[in-house]
């Protein structure tokens, strides 16, 4: 197909997504990762698939500009509402194999789980490759199907999915991991639930309540893929 993959979860249910993404490495884990491999204060940022806009005020409050890329209307409405207050802050309306900027337009750029099936999003690889300038450097965070709780329940809801097939495909083209461990945690077991319910088919959904009848999060794994430009 061509065009964005519609993402069942935050396009569908934009409300309960902004329960997960609160939920989500509380710690901040991811960022301090980032952090340490090339920080973003002072530079001007593209956030790829930025959804709602939940990372684009979080950028914002030491970058020099921030760029959010979605190509979903609905939800480059609400991140436009997010980031109303903050003029160096920016939403537009597009693809990531087809943003509408100069080349080398950027020093930084991130997409969380807007990428992580890897084959298929060449295209959006090329697109980052001319957007960011020499010694940039671009992230792409995804879950780490190999290890931790919600891994296994990736596995088993998805179980053509090949991770080491997703491994080898990043390193082909150039990019390298850093392994995180984090949290998905939330404030009471309706969020959970709700959460739960908006990423795994109805019959995993059941299987993962029961599994876990009274939790209200578990360990989490995630793959911070990098490269410089």
């Amino acid at each position: 197909m061509t065009g964005p993959i519609p993402s069942p979860n935050i396009w569908r249910s934009p409300d309960v997504y902004e329960v997960e993404n609160r939920g989500v490495d509380r710690a901040g884990a991811i960022e301090a990762t980032m952090r340490e491999i090339a920080d973003w204060v002072g530079t001007d940022v593209l956030d790829v698939g930025c959804g709602t806009g939940f990372h684009l005020a979080r950028f914002g409050e030491s970058a020099a500009t921030v760029t959010g890329v979605e190509p979903h209307p609905p939800l480059a409405a609400l991140a436009r509402d997010r980031v109303a207050g903050m003029p160096h802050v920016t939403v537009r309306e597009e693809g990531a194999a087809s943003i509408g900027v100069p080349d080398a337009s950027f020093d930084v750029a991130h997409a969380r789980w807007a990428y992580f099936f890897g084959p298929g999003c060449e295209p959006g690889l090329t697109e980052l490759a001319r957007v960011l300038r020499p010694g940039g450097t671009a992230y792409v965070i995804d879950n780490d199907a190999t290890r931790s709780t919600f891994g296994s329940w990736f596995r088993r809801a998805l179980p053509a999915y090949d991770p080491r097939a997703v491994e080898r495909f990043w390193a082909r083209q150039g990019w390298q991991r850093e392994r995180v461990d984090i949290r998905w945690d939330f404030e009471s077991r309706a969020d959970f639930e709700a959460v739960v319910g908006i990423e795994f088919p109805p019959d995993h959904v059941r299987l993962i309540l029961a599994e876990h009848p009274d939790a209200t999060g578990v360990d989490y794994a995630v793959n911070l893929w990098w490269r410089r430009f």
